[in-house]
């Protein structure tokens, strides 16, 4: 793990500026930039080593413990040892980890380092991508702001990328920039077990203390992902287009170039439509970018050219795979409110009754410094600004400097929170959503 600039290059672009003649010309063009954009993420070349992190935070030999908060905001902790009677109760699992992919553009340093404060936790791996629209200077100040936070420098687990990827939400270069990401990811650690990737406009609903001690006791393998394989007429009009995505082979923006012609839907796979947004498993992530099955790559290969691709590539691959198809379910566990044309609706404070009933651990979109993220972090995250959202691994006095002094980062302290969320799934798997045979393709 490294909580400094990180240099990871890109392949070199295509620098032709003529305008090949045909769509045909465009689409080679397209799928060899994307191979090997792709060919890249996957390089083997391990990890520089470094120093291990901060002690307090990962103490060795220490028993697992949780620690809850009550109703009366009293702190109780249970402690399991190797000690036990007939009579103790089974030790609670051990918290799992997450691996976060943090997105922004240009001017968005200060919104996703905020973003980052709301969702960290010393257990989780973190990477910040800024894309090509911000300027190396603030990629640069970023990483610096990271370095000279204390905690971040103790548990090593803040990255930033240091060479940007261009990114165009119309095409497919979005997906290019999250597969490499999730890459990143796996080569910092081995020790992840789910990955979110998060833009600057979406913001926590719990902490990362609820969100751990529920992530806890589920399988590793489940998928959250939204997922429907109704193609109606807008969806189709979405799809069928051909596009050459400038982000795929150009170092400079560009538009999106929209061929004449349309292709029909495929018939070798199902597509699936979805959100960009999901929670999925490393091993659902390894098989994206490091299996053997060639559906990964297919769909990649396909969803190139095809507009609005990001909310159709992890949904179809997951819907399309024997192997995974049965770890999904039909929630990104993440609240967002669309209109009829199915584009989401900027939150403010009208909605925040809803956002709290709805038992979401995240929601989107937001915009800049809006009076409901304070609100967000005074009422639900308790987290001070420009601190981090306290936890059980918080050790110093109660109010906004709790985390001053650090403790073991395997102490969870899951409010309510925990019951929202615990709330929220159990009603999903009531309806059928897990195991469900929506996302089974014959």
């Amino acid at each position: 793990m490294q909580n400094h600039l990180n240099h990871h290059q890109q392949p070199p672009s295509t620098s032709s500026t003529t305008r090949p003649s045909t769509p045909c010309i465009l689409l080679s063009a397209t799928l060899i930039s994307l191979l090997l954009i792709l060919t890249y993420t996957t390089t083997s070349s391990s990890p520089p080593s470094l120093p291990p992190p901060h002690p307090s935070l990962f103490p060795l030999d220490s028993p697992h413990r949780h620690l809850f908060r009550s109703s009366s905001s009293t702190t109780t902790t249970k402690t399991t040892t190797s000690l036990k009677t007939d009579q103790d109760p089974p030790p609670p699992p051990s918290p799992p980890s997450i691996a976060y992919l943090l997105s922004g553009s240009s001017n968005d340093t200060g919104r996703i380092l905020r973003l980052l404060l709301s969702i960290y936790h010393p257990k989780n791996i973190y990477l910040l991508h800024l894309d090509s629209t911000a300027s190396q200077a603030e990629r640069d100040d970023l990483a610096l702001k990271i370095q000279s936070f204390p905690l971040f420098k103790a548990a090593q687990n803040v990255n930033v990328v240091g060479k940007a990827d261009v990114v165009y939400q119309q095409g497919s270069s979005s997906i290019s920039a999250t597969l490499h990401g999730a890459s990143i990811l796996l080569r910092i650690s081995k020790n992840w077990d789910w990955f979110i990737n998060l833009s600057v406009d979406d913001y926590p609903l719990v902490t990362q203390d609820d969100l751990l001690h529920i992530l806890s006791y589920l399988p590793k393998d489940l998928n959250f992902v939204n997922h429907t394989s109704y193609i109606g007429w807008i969806e189709s009009r979405k799809l069928k287009p051909i596009i050459v995505d400038p982000g795929l082979y150009l170092l400079e923006e560009n538009e999106v170039f929209y061929a004449t012609q349309k292709r029909l839907l495929p018939d070798a796979f199902r597509l699936f439509m979805g959100s960009s947004s999901a929670i999925l498993s490393r091993k659902f992530i390894e098989f994206c970018i490091l299996g053997i099955d060639n559906l990964p790559r297919t769909v990649l290969m396909y969803l190139a050219n095809t507009p609005s691709s990001h909310s159709v590539y992890f949904p179809t691959i997951l819907c399309n795979s024997r192997k995974f198809n049965r770890t999904t379910i039909n929630h990104n566990l993440q609240y967002v409110s669309l209109n009829s044309r199915k584009e989401p609706y900027l939150l403010n404070s009208s909605y925040y009754n809803d956002l709290v009933q709805s038992g979401a651990a995240f929601a989107s979109r937001f915009l800049p410094d809006d009076p409901i993220l304070h609100r967000l972090d005074q009422e639900i995250l308790h987290r001070g600004p420009g601190k981090p959202v306290p936890g059980g691994w918080c050790l110093g006095d109660s109010g906004l400097d709790a985390c001053k002094v650090w403790g073991d980062a395997d102490v969870l302290r899951p409010g309510p929170g925990a019951k929202r969320l615990e709330k929220h799934l159990l009603e999903l798997l009531s309806e059928g959503a897990l195991r469900s045979q929506q996302c089974v393709v014959d």
